[in-house]
């Protein structure tokens, strides 16, 4: 549970302490940043989270058990295990955009139009931190330490300050190496967190003594002394942001439980029940903090458990990652029905949804009837200006290990690049004009966006 002093604090001081922001004379450097940028795209993003490593043969990366067999599995070193499954015929899905999923990919093929596979992908790996952190930030940590901004965060500080939390994070990490305070994410563990957050505080006091108060702290904070401290201008800033987020009436578009046909309509969309804190509740939050213009960049897990040594690979792996499939096609068959700001376009035309894990499962069962950890990985991009209804890159047919990929084809060439986190990263900077600042040091993948 977080509680309301967390949430100020997280707010002053951007989730990290000072030295997040690499010290006052850091601070002193936001307190001046730009807010704005006028010539960015009208771009809203959301990070999907699957958390544990997903098994790609399952979802994004199938091969087919009649090539892919027992009988030639000391060749292939590729085992589907399809027939082992509990609660389905393992049945791989065939799309009209000729993109074959395994069975478990459930709704989130019926978007394949707008969808975008990479696959073949190199963690460079095996550690659950170290794979999370690099696809967050596009950076190798030092350790198990993150070095740079999440990608979120860039984002965010790029396309400036004008939402109330411009960046928002639902059980995800996020990180901020020396950007402004306000692109730092707010993180919660909760719905009910955002809710206690977003709420004023009882007893309230009465509103003479409440505007008495603010005039106060507005009079101090312009002082010389306070003028020329970085910190404390920091904190008025801070102290005018949570204002502006309190009085807002933000609350409404996160209470699920609210008997108003507004919300009873989102509940029967996404399938949410009494229970909040699951993939549907998540989903639902993304949509509504982005059309209802909270954030620009919102990250939430959608599944979890997915750490899959043992037996549990054959009944858990499959229906939990599914249910983050589907919690993601619902937020994108929200985007789709929802006009943008009157202008004949979708929510979905400007937002980009990005599904990732931190790495995927061997191809080989272990002798426990679970997978272990693999360095090969997949992810998925959909939304916004992604050319979709493509595959990009490819996994080998032996072992399923990472190929080099041309990035302006998303063709398999010796001659390419082994596609990484901070190839997507890249690519979504590139884009809006981020350009070379956050130092990913790879060009971004051409194929991945319409021209």
């Amino acid at each position: 549970m977080q509680t309301r002093r967390d949430f100020l604090r997280g707010i002053l001081v951007a989730g990290g302490g000072l030295a997040s922001f690499g010290g006052l004379s850091s601070l002193a450097r936001l307190a001046n940043a730009q807010a704005v940028q006028p010539d960015a795209p009208e771009r809203h993003y959301v990070f999907c989270y699957f958390n544990g490593g997903w098994d790609i043969l399952l979802g994004l990366d199938p091969r087919d058990p009649r090539r892919f067999n027992e009988g030639n599995l000391r060749t292939t070193r590729i085992q589907p295990g399809y027939d082992q499954l509990q609660g389905s015929d393992g049945r791989l899905v065939e799309t009209p955009a000729g993109i074959t999923f395994g069975p478990y990919i459930g709704e989130l093929a019926q978007h394949v139009d707008r969808l975008a596979v990479i696959r073949g992908m190199s963690m460079d790996t095996l550690t659950h931190e170290v794979g999370r952190r690099r696809f967050l930030t596009g950076k190798p940590p030092s350790g198990l330490q993150a070095r740079g901004s999440s990608g979120a965060t860039w984002l965010a500080s790029h396309l400036g300050e004008r939402a109330p939390i411009p960046n928002l994070a639902l059980r995800v990490e996020s990180y901020n190496r020396d950007l402004p305070h306000f692109a730092s994410a707010l993180q919660v563990d909760s719905v009910a967190d955002l809710l206690r957050a977003l709420r004023p505080s009882q007893p309230l006091l009465p509103d003479g003594v409440r505007r008495q108060v603010g005039e106060t702290l507005a009079e101090t904070a312009d002082c010389e002394g306070a003028r020329q401290s970085p910190l404390w201008r920091a904190a008025e800033a801070a102290r005018r942001k949570v204002l502006d987020m309190v009085s807002g009436g933000y609350d409404r578009l996160f209470d699920f439980a609210a008997r108003t046909d507004a919300m009873a309509a989102l509940r029967d969309h996404y399938g949410i029940t009494n229970d909040l804190r699951t993939p549907e509740v998540h989903a639902a939050f993304a949509a509504q903090a982005i059309t209802g213009g909270v954030s620009r960049c919102v990250s939430i897990e959608v599944a979890s458990g997915l750490d899959t040594h043992f037996t549990e690979w054959s009944t858990d792996q499959g229906p939990r990652q599914m249910r983050g499939f589907n919690a993601v096609s619902r937020l994108v068959s929200d985007l789709a029905r929802r006009e943008y700001r009157g202008t004949g376009t979708s929510w979905l035309d400007h937002t980009v949804i990005v599904g990732f894990s931190e790495f995927s499962r061997t191809a080989m069962l272990n002798d426990r009837g679970g997978r272990d950890h693999s360095l090969t990985n997949a992810s998925f991009v959909i939304g916004g200006n992604v050319r979709g209804g493509q595959v990009i890159g490819r996994s080998t047919d032996v072992g399923m290990g990472p190929t080099a990929v041309d990035l302006r084809t998303g063709e398999p060439t010796p001659e390419g690049e082994v596609l990484r986190p901070e190839h997507v990263l890249q690519t979504l900077f590139d884009e809006v004009g981020v350009g070379d600042a956050p130092d990913l040091r790879v060009p971004a993948i051409g194929a991945l966006l319409r021209a």
